[in-house]
C-alpha cells in the first residue's frame, strides 16, 4: 500500500512518527508533504525510507500558495499512483480534498483526521461562517472522516456526509514513557532547586506555545487571586507573548512565582515534578499534553472545552475566562480535598495509547 500524509504544519507528522515507522515496517510506502520543514523527525522519516515534499499550501485561508497547492499535490498523487491520501490540517485538507476530485475516481482514497474542528460550541461566528461551509462541503470528496473528540464526532454524523466517519482517540501518546517512571528523584528535585522551590512550596505546570489560544494569562492572573506566594507557575514552551506574559506578572506582583521554561525536551521530568498540571486553552482538538499528565499520575485540572472534557471528569474543568474559578480549582487540585483532581479515574487513559490508536488506524486502512 502506497499512502501520502499531507499537512500544512510540518510539525504534525511528529505525532505519527511511530505510527509511520510501524506500518513502513509492515512492508508499506509513506510519504510525506507539508509547506514546511519537518522538524526534529525529519532524519527519521529519511531514514525509514519516506520521501518528503514541499508544498505552496498556507495556514492563511487567502493565500494564493493553497491554489498553488492543489495542483501540486494533484500532480504529485496521480504520477506517484498513492493508494491513500491522509490529510491533516484544514487547509491542507481542503486542498487535497479538492486536488482528489478526479483522483478518486480512480480508487484513491481520501481520508481526513480533523484535529478539532475550527466551528465548535462557542466558537466565532466568523469560523462558522469560513470552516463550516468548507468542511460541509469538503466531507462530500472524503472517504473517511476521522474526528478526535466526542463533540466533532457527533457534529459530523449530523451534518457531514463523508462516505465513513469514525471516532479514533487522539493521535496515540507513548504510555510507557510516561508511567514508567523514566524519572530520577534526584532529577525532580533538581529541576524544582533550579526554580528556587522550596518543599513546601507547590509546582503548577502547562505545556505549549506562549500564545492566545492557550489562555496562559488566565492562570497568572488566577496566582494574584490565589494570594499565595508558596504556588509557582511553570510553563514550558516558546512564542510571541513571552515579553508580555513578564511584564502581566510583574505588574500583578506575582513575577517571583511564574517561570517561563522556554522549549523542553524533559515533559515527563516536568510532569513529575509538578504538583498540578493546568490546561487553560480557549480551542483543544485532544490535548496531548493533558493525555501526557494523566498517564504520568499528575493530578490535571481543565478548561471546560471541548477534548478537554473527554480527559477530565465535570468537577475539575474551570470557566477559561473566570480566575477566581481557576483559582478555587487550582486550591482544590493542591488541597487533595474531595474536590481535589481525580483524572485517573476519569477516564481510561489506555484507549488513548498509541497502541490502540494504531489498532485503529490500520483498520481505517484496510477497510479503504
Amino acid at each position: 500500500m502506497k499512502i501520502l500524509y499531507v499537512t500544512t504544519v510540518g510539525g504534525t507528522m511528529g505525532f505519527f512518527r511511530d505510527f509511520i515507522e510501524k506500518i513502513v515496517e509492515e512492508g508499506n510506502t509513506v510519504d510525506i508533504a507539508a509547506n514546511e520543514n519537518l522538524g526534529a523527525v525529519s532524519d527519521v522519516f529519511s531514514e525509514i525510507g519516506c520521501r518528503k515534499y514541499l508544498l505552496s499550501c498556507a495556514r492563511s485561508v487567502f493565500n494564493t500558495g493553497n491554489l498553488k497547492a492543489v495542483k501540486e499535490i494533484r500532480k504529485l498523487v496521480n504520477e506517484n499512483n498513492y493508494d491513500i491520501v491522509h490529510c491533516h490540517t484544514p487547509i491542507a485538507a481542503f486542498c487535497t480534498r479538492l486536488a482528489c476530485i478526479p483522483l478518486r475516481k480512480k480508487g484513491v482514497k481520501v481520508i481526513y483526521t480533523a484535529h478539532g474542528f475550527h466551528f465548535y460550541k462557542g466558537a466565532p461566528l466568523k469560523n462558522w461562517l469560513v470552516f463550516y461551509p468548507a468542511e460541509w462541503l469538503c466531507a462530500f470528496w472524503t472517504d473517511v472522516l476521522i474526528t478526535i473528540n466526542k463533540e466533532d464526532y457527533t457534529l459530523a454524523k449530523k451534518h457531514m456526509h463523508a462516505k465513513k466517519i469514525e471516532y479514533v482517540p487522539g493521535v496515540g501518546i507513548d504510555l510507557q514513557k510516561f508511567s514508567s517512571k523514566p524519572y530520577t528523584a534526584e532529577r525532580v528535585k533538581e529541576i524544582r532547586s533550579r526554580l528556587g522551590l522550596t518543599a513546601e512550596d507547590k509546582l503548577l505546570l502547562s505545556l505549549g506555545e506562549l500564545n492566545e489560544n492557550k489562555n496562559f494569562e488566565a492562570v497568572i492572573r488566577a496566582l494574584k487571586v490565589l494570594d499565595d506566594k508558596s504556588i509557582h507557575y511553570a510553563v514550558a514552551g516558546e512564542g510571541k507573548l513571552h515579553d508580555y506574559f513578564i511584564q502581566l506578572a510583574r505588574e500583578l506582583g506575582v513575577l517571583g512565582q511564574l517561570h517561563l521554561l522556554g522549549f523542553r525536551n524533559d515533559a515527563p521530568d516536568l510532569y513529575k515534578a509538578a504538583d498540578l498540571y493546568i490546561n487553560s486553552s480557549l480551542r483543544e482538538g485532544l490535548p496531548v499534553s493533558v493525555m501526557e499528565a494523566i498517564a504520568s499520575g499528575t493530578p490535571v485540572i481543565c478548561s471546560n472545552i471541548r477534548g478537554n472534557a473527554d480527559l477530565v471528569n465535570a468537577k475539575n474543568l474551570f470557566n477559561p475566562s473566570d480566575y477566581k474559578d481557576i483559582a478555587d480549582k487550582i486550591r482544590s487540585g493542591l488541597s487533595h480535598d474531595e474536590g481535589s483532581p481525580d483524572a485517573l479515574q476519569s477516564v481510561d487513559i489506555g484507549k488513548f495509547g498509541s497502541q490502540n490508536v494504531s489498532k485503529c488506524m490500520k483498520e481505517i486502512y484496510k477497510q479503504c
